[in-house]
Formats: C-alpha cells, sequence, structure tokens
C-alpha cells in the first residue's frame, strides 16, 4: 500500500505485549510525522539509568506486574506537553486500564484521540516472540535468539551481550497475559463503547500488518 503522511494523528496501539505494537507504532509515527511515545521504552531508560523511578519499575517489571497508575499517567501526561507532541502522537503501552483510559481522555480533552488500534494476536504466539528475544545489555538491540548475526554471543552493533531480559521468561509472559485479559482486554470494550475502535490482525509480515493498521487509519482519518 502507498500512504501519504497525514500529520496531526492522536492514535493508541492496543495489544498484548508481544503483538508487535512498537514495530507498527514506530512504522507509523515516521508515516505521519509525528512522534511514537512509548511508556516501556521511557520505564527501561529509567531502570537503566538508576532513577528512583527506574528502581521502583526494575522490580515491578521483573515480576511481571504493571506499574502504578499514577506513575504511569505522570510520565505520559508530562510526554504529551512536549512541543514535538503538539501535532500528533502515536501511543503505545498506556493505556492499560480503564482508569488509565479515562485518566489519558481528561490530558487530551483539547486534542482528543482519532482512533485506538487493537493489534491482535494469540497467546501462543505471545509467548514463543517474547521468550525467542535477546536485548543486547549494552546497546539495548533486540534480537531473536536464533539470529545468526548474533550467534557468537555478542552484539554486531556495540560488541555487548544479548541476553534474555528476565520479564521475557515464560513465567513472567503468562503472568502478563493473566494481567492483560484481567485488566487490559477490557479496554477493547470500553473503546469500542466509545466508537474508536480499530481491530487489525496481528499474524503475518511486518509489512502485511503495517498495510492492515493503514487500511485502519485511513478509514477514520483519511490516509491514503
Amino acid at each position: 500500500m502507498t500512504a501519504a503522511p497525514h500529520p496531526g494523528v492522536r492514535t493508541v496501539i492496543l495489544g498484548r505485549q508481544g503483538a508487535g505494537k512498537g514495530t507498527q507504532a514506530q512504522r507509523l509515527a515516521a508515516l505521519c510525522l509525528v512522534p511514537h511515545i512509548s511508556t516501556g521504552d521511557m520505564l527501561r531508560a529509567a531502570v537503566r539509568e538508576g532513577t528512583p523511578l527506574g528502581l521502583k519499575a526494575k522490580e515491578i517489571m521483573e515480576a511481571g506486574d504493571l506499574v502504578p497508575d499514577d506513575v504511569m499517567i505522570g510520565i505520559v501526561d508530562d510526554r504529551l506537553r512536549e512541543d514535538d507532541a503538539e501535532r500528533g502522537w502515536i501511543l503505545d503501552g498506556f493505556p492499560r486500564t480503564v482508569g488509565q483510559a479515562e485518566a489519558l481522555g481528561r490530558i487530551t480533552t483539547d486534542a482528543p484521540l482519532d482512533l485506538v488500534v487493537d493489534l491482535v494476536v494469540d497467546n501462543e504466539v505471545v509467548i514463543d516472540r517474547i521468550s525467542s528475544r535477546r536485548t543486547c545489555d549494552g546497546c539495548q538491540t533486540v534480537y531473536r535468539a536464533d539470529d545468526p548475526a548474533i550467534a557468537d554471543g555478542t552484539c554486531p552493533k556495540c560488541g555487548g551481550t544479548p541476553r534474555q531480559r528476565d520479564d521475557d521468561q515464560p513465567e513472567a509472559i503468562r503472568r502478563r497475559l493473566e494481567i492483560y485479559e484481567r485488566e487490559t482486554a477490557p479496554l477493547v470494550d470500553h473503546y469500542r463503547g466509545l466508537g474508536l475502535l480499530e481491530e487489525v490482525d496481528g499474524l503475518g509480515t511486518e509489512d502485511e500488518v503495517f498495510d492492515r493498521l493503514l487500511a485502519a487509519v485511513d478509514h477514520r482519518t483519511g490516509v491514503e
């Protein structure tokens, strides 16, 4: 699909961890000339830097639990107030609960959401995708365990060591999926009730999924 930039789009990408939200959000943000805002990336940066928030978040994420609402809402509110987000944004990793969604609605009263995309992927696919990840302990590049580029155990970009993160272990993944079903899945019904939801099949190649995502955005905002 050929698509033209569409500045000003404000979109939330939902889906289980491992559904490909980050990859698709980055591509859509680049196309639409708006920032990709990932709460996961912001939290991991805080962990690497050893900030008070990072130390708190590290323990929570490694246990497979969700970071408390007050922490996440504050992070997102501050980020959406930055200059580069004035014309629009692609938000992934937030909201995760109906309470957070309601808070986001209050934060964005003057510039409301255009749509919410739910990337639909089965649990077993998610477990396989995430447990196969290896993250470089230096530059944070993510590889698949069977990637020939790291066959010698070294990151080709920085010389660091690709490792399986504690929160990428199958046990932690299953815990997060249970939490998702209990706390995050109701967001689908919440946004469907607001008339904002577009469901997108998350299986297939990256390009195939992106084409479906663009079709959903086109339906709501006029990207062609």
